[in-house]
């Protein structure tokens, strides 16, 4: 039964590829990427729909394919193909945490293995349980577990049938200062940190090449210290702009505010401070929060939008490097 499901997938998906043009929804045109060493935005809002943006994920184009995808957040199903990414390019998945906004499309986007042939494993990586959260493992297994799982027909990503490809699930350590290897291969070294979200178990990654590094920030407080030296060095620092500088307390230990973003970036210092994870309050005194982390760090700073992109070699071309 399960083999038919896949050879059905797949006829669909044959089907498809051979309608015509404009039987197809169009997505949007993007200018041509920089796919050698590229970071791209794909959601850049929150967990409020008032933003009309996409939650929270990013891609990272190595070598010319979509090799790396952090976070899945609603709309990121979407964008991902809007983005021109390929499930069947990518080689790691790297979950900050357990939040919807970061991981609700995780599903819908690993679906789209029923419709093409893969046997290269896919590593998946997220913390490990902590408070009220599951850890990545736990969390598959509750979306695919054949008995109880909430997508039990498509057990076969658990189980290793169904004819899809392997997944190696990771739990990410994230108490302690020291970073964790969880991926190597490529070309590409990526690590992980535990960062401070109140009391949910959150992960940063920083992704390193020959061509330079990417450091990706979850939601965090900006408390921990050891964040400083795992990000000091990287060419550009993707950091969240939840809140604005009067929040309280509550959402102040969540997220950082701009003056602790600000702080944070001078001390990092990287090429290029992404931001991200705009919500609708926030957007409505963005002016004044930009400021606020331009009077600290004088590095370049761009606001982040749903499927913007910044390639490494252009931001080192900027800084003269």
């Amino acid at each position: 039964m399960k083999q038919t499901l896949k050879a059905v997938a797949l006829a669909i998906g044959c089907s498809l590829a051979a309608a015509p043009a404009g039987a197809a929804s169009q997505g949007v045109q993007l200018t041509p990427l920089d796919k050698n060493f590229t970071l791209q935005v794909l959601g850049s809002g929150g967990p409020i729909s008032d933003d009309q943006r996409a939650s929270s994920s990013e891609v990272i184009w190595w070598k010319g394919k979509s090799r790396i995808l952090i976070d899945a957040g609603g709309g990121v199903y979407l964008r991902f193909g809007q983005a021109g990414a390929k499930l069947e390019e990518v080689d790691f998945i790297g979950i900050t945490h357990f939040h919807t906004d970061h991981v609700t499309d995780l599903p819908a986007l690993l679906k789209g293995a029923y419709f093409f042939e893969r046997s290269d494993p896919l590593d998946l990586a997220g913390p490990e349980a902590g408070s009220a959260f599951p850890s990545m493992s736990g969390y598959f297994d509750a979306l695919f577990n054949k008995e109880k799982g909430a997508y039990a027909y498509l057990s076969g990503f658990k189980d290793g049938t169904d004819g899809l490809f392997p997944i190696t699930l990771i739990d990410v350590p994230y108490r302690g200062p020291k970073p964790h290897t969880v991926y190597q291969q490529d070309g590409l070294t990526i690590t992980a940190l535990g960062i401070p979200h109140g009391d949910v178990p959150c992960l940063a990654y920083r992704i390193q090449s020959a061509e330079g590094s990417i450091v990706i920030s979850a939601d965090q407080n900006g408390s921990n210290p050891a964040f400083l030296d795992f990000a000091r060095g990287a060419d550009i620092l993707v950091m969240p702009l939840a809140i604005h500088e009067g929040a309280d307390p509550v959402s102040a230990s969540l997220h950082a505010k701009p003056s602790v973003v600000a702080k944070i970036a001078a001390e990092v210092n990287p090429k290029l401070l992404v931001l991200n994870h705009w919500m609708g309050l926030g957007l409505s005194r963005k002016s004044e929060a930009l400021d606020i982390v331009k009077s600290q760090f004088r590095g370049q700073v761009i606001a982040a939008r749903d499927l913007s992109s910044y390639p490494v070699s252009s931001v080192k071309e900027s800084t003269h490097e």
